[in-house]
């Protein structure tokens, strides 16, 4: 299960997954990306879900079980990342972050791992973000959902603590996806810059002042699901080019 796994980051994910002979339930909102990943892709199956409807991520993640068996891998990657000065924030914008980034992944954790028999094996991972680990400035409540998902990580890791399944955070720095294209024009209209230039900024929040690509992302998650991780627990794996924290 791969959710917003139908661009970016989380396609990458589920086609590595794919390719490792995973049958893969990729899920978000936009059906039309959903099932161009799905064609172009075998072992991916689309499900429209939206994250922050509880009975539908139960539901269709019931079935998703029901179709293709018990939740083994699940990579809780659907998110927004929206920002304003925190003076300017409102109650509303706060939540729909919180409800999306924090809640969603909850839910996502909880349904999956309902699907486990006792002593399944399974791995858990959850897309956080460096802004998971350090301040960001300008995205006070994604900032704070990305130390949250973090926290439920550390807190799942050792409430099973034992069993044979894995908890684990990818914090990536700034990632060459439509949600950085996004922030770039944001960023270029605010700022009266060039898009180029607008990235060339966010680049730099890097450490070594260049976007990441989506398979760099998607090769940490393929490690973590790996036989040699089978150790690595409760960790934030911080992939931005250099030291975040």
């Amino acid at each position: 299960m791969v959710t917003g796994g139908g661009t970016g980051i989380g396609l990458a994910i589920a086609q590595a997954l794919a390719a490792a002979g995973a049958e893969v339930t990729i899920t978000g909102r936009n059906e039309a990306a959903l099932r161009e990943a799905a064609d172009a892709t075998p072992r991916l199956h689309p499900m429209v879900m939206d994250v922050t409807d509880e009975a539908a991520v139960r539901s269709g993640i019931a079935l998703a079980a029901a179709a293709r068996g018990p939740i083994a891998i699940c990579v809780a990657n659907a998110g927004i990342a929206e920002g304003a000065p925190f003076a300017k924030l409102t109650l509303a914008d706060w939540r729909k972050t919180l409800t999306t980034n924090l809640d969603g992944v909850f839910l996502t954790l909880q349904a999956s791992l309902a699907t486990l028999g006792k002593g399944d094996w399974g791995r858990v991972i959850v897309v956080s973000s460096i802004a998971g680990v350090r301040g960001l400035k300008g995205a006070i409540p994604y900032t704070a959902s990305k130390h949250a998902v973090i926290g439920l990580v550390r807190g799942l890791s050792e409430e099973f603590m034992g069993a044979p399944v894995t908890f684990n955070a990818l914090c990536p720095g700034y990632v060459d996806t439509a949600i950085v294209t996004r922030n770039a024009a944001a960023i270029s209209a605010r700022m009266g810059v060039s898009e180029d230039e607008a990235v060339g900024y966010l680049a730099k929040g890097n450490r070594h002042r260049k976007l990441l690509e989506v398979d760099e992302i998607a090769g940490a998650a393929m490690w973590l699901c790996s036989d040699s991780a089978r150790s690595v627990n409760g960790q934030t794996i911080q992939i931005a080019g250099g030291q975040v924290s």
